[in-house]
């Protein structure tokens, strides 16, 4: 993004700003142990990854004041999502709306800085130890990749590879066609981020029927997530968070709409053949896919599927850690007062008639 998006005029009104805060500034390496870096570093993970932190609080600081005297449904959608994000990231540092509301213009920026510097650190270090780890998805165990793929050189990958092709090809084209394979291969169709690839799908198999069939809930995802958030070694063992993982330094016991779309997005580069992660690569389109997958998971009327989907996460990647999500025992105490309850509940609605 330019200078001037990293540093906002606090004059200007948050409607008329240009562009938005949720999507990526610089590329900045984190090197400092600063607790906003380490929370920057958990909060892009798990929440929003692809942001211009120093812009979201100013403006979020902003719109705080707009508020005051109207109400954030008056805003477009977009701007209401960054709204949401700002509001969970000052509500997950103790202190830090007061620290913003005190500060001035400098102070805001230079808070945002570091929690960028967190969030693409953390991104940065992810998508160094997946383009390796994740060649050892691509096949059942003790089945060879043929042919070979480098660890260190991902020029081979993306369309370049019959395996990573046929993974990374949209649900809705045949990769065994080959004019279809030779054409994705060549550049002369282009994949926009919005196009979700075959690999997003439980067995990597989509029907069109049925798009929310085994959707987001794929074995290279899983691989993907154990490795970020419950440490490498977990990929082989049972799905536990280790002392060692991000998960458990951050007290992370389930799985949010924020951590699998920022996996999605990172394993989905780990297949291509672009080196560098980039906002103005426009042939991974890594943004436009991490705000697609965002904008399902966001949609209420999909709240079912949703909910669906994120249970069934967190039961895979932490299945002794969210209790309120267990089913209850047939007959035991706890059933029969929520069957009591819900019987109640339901007199009441017929008396109210």
């Amino acid at each position: 993004m330019s200078g001037d998006e990293n540093n906002p005029h606090l004059g200007d009104s948050s409607r008329k700003r240009n562009g938005s805060a949720l999507y990526m500034g610089p590329r900045k390496k984190a090197t400092s142990s600063n607790p906003l870096v380490l929370h920057g570093r958990h909060f892009g993970r798990t929440v929003f990854a692809l942001c211009n932190y120093p812009s979201l609080l100013t403006g979020g600081i902003l719109r705080l004041e707009e508020l005051q005297d109207s109400s954030i449904e008056d805003y477009p959608a977009d701007v209401q999502r960054e709204h949401r994000v700002f509001m969970e990231l000052v509500n997950s540092y103790p202190g830090l709306l007061e620290r913003l509301t005190a500060g001035e213009e400098e102070d805001i920026i230079h808070v945002g800085e570091l929690m960028g510097k967190g969030a693409s650190g953390a991104r940065g270090d992810d998508t160094k130890t997946l383009k390796s780890a994740v060649i050892e998805w691509l096949m059942p165990r003790g089945q060879p990749l043929i042919p070979p793929l480098s660890r260190n050189i991902k020029s081979d990958r993306g369309f370049n590879h019959e395996v990573t092709g046929a993974l990374l090809c949209p649900a809705d084209l045949d990769w065994s066609d080959a004019e279809t394979k030779q054409s994705l291969k060549s550049g002369e169709t282009a994949v926009r981020g919005d196009q979700w690839p075959m690999f997003l799908y439980a067995g990597y198999v989509y029907d069109p029927e049925a798009p929310w069939q085994g959707l987001l809930r794929s074995d290279i995802l899983i691989f993907g997530f154990k490795h970020v958030f419950t440490s490498p070694s977990s990929v082989e063992k049972e799905p536990k968070a280790t002392r060692s993982g991000n998960a458990y330094l951050h007290g992370m016991k389930s799985v949010t709409k924020g951590s699998l779309a920022y996996i999605a997005t990172q394993v989905r580069f780990s297949l291509s053949s672009s080196s560098v992660f980039s906002r103005t690569d426009t042939v991974t389109d890594s943004e436009t896919f991490y705000h697609s997958i965002l904008d399902l998971l966001d949609d209420p009327d999909e709240c079912e599927e949703v909910a669906d989907l994120m249970t069934w996460w967190t039961h895979r990647i932490f299945p002794n850690s969210s209790s309120s999500q267990r089913s209850v025992s047939k007959n035991s105490v706890l059933s029969k007062i929520r069957e009591k309850r819900t019987a109640l509940r339901a007199q009441g609605d017929t008396n109210a008639n």
